[in-house]
């Protein structure tokens, strides 16, 4: 191997953590992805700390909970006070570029009130080198253009079913080929960057918007998966019994989810039909699989340039989707569906060997990715991080004292385009939930609303709260009393390594 050291980091946007053929989705098509589950280590049991877009991709590349960046939602500034990803690379000499989005919003503090990035959902983190934005879609749009198609007057129409009609469930193509898809762009943007760096060490941010809805494929992925294949949708039996759960489900199963993207504005995941719940699934899996043929055509460029075991692989996402579970649609609420993601290491190195095509199970966190790939490059890891590398687990010496739970959390406060808030008349700053689980448990606490209590064991599905039953009362103590040491125990740290004594300053941080 060659003393140079790349990083190709794969953010997908809405994928399901499960959906991954070497975690036992047989029915996916995902030959590339597949192949580096063979060579890499595949994390059974990975989430994102929170959700939607803009707080888990803080998460991601600050390495810190949402308790303590507090990018609580989209559209929500990032404190310019923290490191990121990019900006620790740089320290090490590399120039951090990025293909698709961040979706972060600046600290209002440090940035002009009229900066355009306060007119969109979120731009690009600060640090990283763009060579894809994709924030305003103006570079992609501009791209089909240039290529001969003729733009329609509104012109994310590209991505409506051919013969027209809403963006709801539908097995007809998009308007858009395949060859003109934003999948295929990115990859584009991804590629063009990587021949220009050939013989110079890289970190490649590569992107891609999908799964992300609207949930129509180009041809032939719209029809490379039959609905009837596709797994059974997980929901109470109505709506109205799944919203006596909680005021909060309650809210996002009677209103159109933040996250839906449905362009008639009348569709929810409460009022799709099992068979239209499996026509939407069997296209979610259709854009999975686009994302995979592009993905070999990026493998296959780095094994023909000999950077293939030079380079660290890590393919991720952001956070999950519902997909009908629930009767949601979206990334919200408190779920598994929402949060579990896919994570899938490949190193290259020798000591990785032992691992090749192994399965990880214990728990594992977006803000584990930072410190992952920075400890690979032999940088430092900041302080301010919350996660650990995952890298032992790829050498095969998981450290004895890993977490033995997950932690997630959600806020729902309104936003221009949801208003639970308002609904549920709850203070904003109270509009909070957060979780611990473990394979047994789940317990949800609301800042202003009841909590919740799960048996994982007897109800996988998190159908029966259990948190006002006396037999589950001692045990949901314990849960709450998890929830606070790790609150207590993970608080903001940047500065708490450093003291004052009569000898001046003292660093007591490792």
């Amino acid at each position: 191997m060659s003393a140079a050291k790349n990083v190709l980091l794969i953010v997908v946007d809405q994928w399901r953590g499960l959906m991954l053929p070497k975690l036992g989705a047989d029915y996916l098509k995902l030959p590339n992805i597949d192949r580096l589950s063979a060579e890499g280590v595949t994390f059974r049991n990975h989430f994102t700390q929170a959700v939607p877009c803009g707080p888990a991709r803080a998460s991601l590349l600050t390495g810190l909970y949402m308790m303590n960046h507090r990018a609580v939602q989209n559209t929500i500034p990032l404190a310019d006070r923290f490191t990121n990803l990019a900006h620790e690379l740089r320290r090490g000499g590399y120039d951090p570029a990025l293909v698709g989005y961040t979706t972060t919003t600046p600290d209002p503090r440090t940035t002009a009130p009229n900066d355009p990035r306060f007119f969109v959902l979120g731009d690009i983190m600060e640090g990283f080198h763009s060579v894809g934005a994709f924030e305003n879609r103006d570079a992609y749009f501009g791209w089909v253009a240039s290529q001969g198609f003729k733009l329609p007057s509104t012109r994310e129409d590209i991505w409506l079913p051919q013969g027209g009609g809403g963006s709801g469930a539908t097995g007809r193509p998009a308007v858009i080929p395949s060859e003109l898809s934003d999948t295929t762009w990115f990859t584009e943007r991804g590629l063009s960057y990587l021949r220009g760096r050939e013989g110079r060490p890289w970190f490649l941010h590569l992107g891609y918007y999908r799964p992300h809805p609207p949930f129509i494929a180009p041809a032939p992925y719209h029809a490379m998966y039959r609905p009837e294949d596709m797994p059974k949708v997980v929901r109470a039996g109505s709506p109205a019994e799944e919203a006596r759960q909680n005021a909060l489900l309650g809210y996002y199963v009677n209103h159109i989810s933040q996250a839906s993207f449905f362009q008639d504005g009348k569709k929810l995941g409460s009022a799709m039909s099992e068979p239209e719940v499996a026509q939407l699934r069997a296209t979610y899996c259709g854009l999975m699989s686009e994302i995979d043929d592009q993905l070999g055509r990026v493998f296959d460029y780095l094994k023909q340039t000999n950077q293939w075991d030079d380079t660290l692989i890590i393919f991720t996402c952001d956070h999950g989707e519902q997909l009908g579970d629930h009767h949601l649609l979206g990334k919200i609420g408190y779920f598994d569906e929402s949060y579990r993601i896919p994570m899938v290491i490949r190193d290259p190195r020798q000591e990785a060997n032992g691992t090749r095509g192994t399965v990880e199970a214990r728990f594992t966190e977006t803000i584990d990715t930072m410190p992952t790939i920075l400890e690979w490059l032999g940088l430092p890891v900041p302080r301010q991080c919350d996660g650990s590398s995952l890298l032992p687990f790829c050498q095969g010496e998981p450290p004895a004292d890993w977490r033995t739970e997950v932690h997630y959390e959600f806020d729902f406060r309104d936003l221009y385009y949801s208003k639970p808030e308002s609904s549920l008349g709850v203070p904003m700053d109270k509009c909070s939930l957060a979780v611990v689980q473990d394979e047994n448990y789940k317990y949800v606490h609301f800042a202003a609303l009841p909590p919740l209590f799960f048996d994982l064991r007897d109800d996988p599905g998190q159908f029966v709260n259990r948190a006002g039953d006396p037999a589950y009362a001692a045990r949901m103590g314990e849960y709450a009393a998890r929830m606070l040491n790790w609150r207590l125990g993970s608080a903001e740290r940047t500065l708490t390594g450093y003291r004052a004594t009569p000898k001046g300053l003292e660093v007591r941080a490792a």
